[in-house]
């Protein structure tokens, strides 16, 4: 009886022992699929273009922690018209001042917006608001989806 009890302590002193964390693997950020192009032509793939930037950004902080790191991720996407009007900025690639475009990732998404954008995007998404209804025998999840995705168009709903 006392070998038992020596054994069934030594069991449980092993299981409470601090245990050796070294040998498990890193936390590996899982990849995700790379923006698609964005050549400036068709307004309304902009904001998918910039949500796809945005989910890399915060998907792997430790590689985009400085705006200009996500200005120059995002450039290397932008073809055509986008692509010709950023050629010029690159030109001048090692400017440092924070200011500038590169360097400036709300100025670069604002620029983006306002060059290539839907500039009666938020008209749009309140007229779609306007004629959105609740459709007989639907699912209130499709229409509370529906309708956040049209107010993430008007940004400051409240004004």
């Amino acid at each position: 009886m006392m070998e038992q009890m020596t054994q069934f302590m030594g069991q449980l002193t092993q299981a409470v022992a601090p245990r050796d964390n070294s040998k498990a693997p890193a936390f590996k950020t899982p990849s995700m699929k790379a923006p698609d192009s964005f050549d400036g032509t068709q307004a309304h793939k902009l904001r998918g273009f910039i949500q796809s930037c945005q989910l890399i950004f915060h998907n792997d902080p430790a590689n985009f922690f400085s705006d200009r790191k996500k200005v120059l991720y995002s450039t290397s996407f932008l073809t055509g018209r986008a692509g010709k009007w950023i050629e010029p900025y690159l030109s001048n690639i090692s400017n440092e001042d924070p200011s500038y475009l590169l360097n400036n990732w709300p100025l670069f998404e604002s620029q983006l917006f306002t060059l290539f954008g839907d500039p009666n995007e938020v008209r749009k998404a309140e007229q779609e608001l306007d004629n959105l209804r609740m459709k007989e025998r639907g699912h209130l999840s499709l229409y509370i989806s529906d309708f956040r995705g049209i107010i993430s168009r008007i940004g400051d709903w409240g004004e």
